[in-house]
């Protein structure tokens, strides 16, 4: 079952949609929509993690610690699409459907729903936009941007004083761009037994976000966004060493594509302790791909699979993986 809120997804501004990864978290319905929370009883024993430009897999294994059954909304939640800004140079998601999400709990498939809330300087603005009709996305820009004339001129005004609406249309043509972010979750109904463990499984293909060329080339490396983009990835030294030795045979020296996956991992700290077994393996897709992402201890088991392994783990942070493909 799909619940949404707005229509198909916030607007393209790159060569791909943005990233759609995220980790299992504990949930409610709370005033103002969907809100994460603790577990005070379940606890995550076990994640196996598996992540590619064409396919996510993540294997859990949950237990309830208390004598009670739990009834609880689990939520997958995806990372907020930022407001809407092309000159920015920002991607946002595509149709949540694309994501061909599956999952099972014990073998057995089971019922999703996708929720998808506004948000504006950290206030939800969902209930407020649906009561205007207008849509939450915008890559139906034309449709959105319609919805948004038709809403009565005095409530339009406010909207755009409050700083929710950006006009830049030019010669009297009318363009509002949406100034929230969208948040999308994944969520499902579960029981956990009593004094039992469960095994769910997750499977989608992402949709994943990234750029043509020069971001990463030699004459980039004093700017603000490189160096953003390095602390984000953790770019060493011999990981440019190496692109620098790789891009040299490429024509013009830009013949590559950057491709951007990011994973919310904290949410996997909402469960009752750390995560006790923790497994990520990251593939990069082909032997000569470069792949970059921030973690300790990583260890290289195959020719495009590299493996992270950790006992008690608490996440601190989200995960970012930068991979760079070589143009034929």
């Amino acid at each position: 079952m799909f619940r949404t809120f707005a229509c198909v997804a916030l607007a393209l501004a790159a060569v791909f949609p943005a990233p759609s990864l995220a980790n299992d978290s504990e949930a409610e319905t709370a005033l103002g929509g969907l809100a994460l929370k603790q577990s005070d009883s379940i606890s995550m024993d076990s994640e196996d993690l598996f992540i590619s430009r064409d396919l996510v897999r993540v294997k859990y294994r949950f237990t309830n610690t208390s004598d009670r059954p739990v009834e609880a909304i689990v939520a997958f939640p995806l990372p907020d699409i930022p407001a809407a800004e092309f000159e920015d140079n920002k991607i946002f998601w595509g149709d949540p459907s694309q994501l061909k999400f599956k999952t099972t709990i014990g073998g057995r498939p089971i019922a999703l729903e996708i929720v998808q809330q506004a948000f504006f300087k950290g206030k939800d603005i969902t209930t407020r936009l649906a009561t205007l009709n207008i849509p939450l996305n915008c890559i139906d820009f034309e449709k959105y941007n319609e919805a948004v004339k038709r809403v009565a001129q005095p409530e339009r005004d406010k909207l755009l004083a409050e700083g929710l609406l950006r006009d830049d249309g030019v010669n009297g043509q009318h363009s509002y761009m949406a100034q929230w972010s969208l948040r999308t979750t994944i969520t499902r109904a579960q029981t956990f037994p009593p004094k039992a463990s469960v095994i769910v499984e997750h499977q989608y293909a992402p949709l994943v976000g990234g750029s043509v060329g020069g971001g990463l080339s030699a004459s980039r490396r004093n700017t603000e966004w490189f160096k953003k983009e390095q602390r984000k990835y953790c770019i060493d030294k011999e990981w440019l060493a190496s692109f620098d030795k790789r891009v040299k045979r490429t024509e013009g020296g830009d013949a590559y594509g950057e491709i951007w996956i990011g994973y919310v991992l904290t949410t996997g700290a909402n469960w009752k302790g750390p995560i006790r077994d923790f497994r990520l393996v990251v593939d990069k897709g082909k032997p000569d791909t470069l792949v970059s992402f921030c973690a300790e201890g990583v260890k290289k088991i195959s020719p495009t699979q590299f493996e992270v392994r950790y006992a008690d783990f608490t996440p601190k942070k989200d995960l970012d993986i930068l991979i760079v493909e070589w143009a034929k």
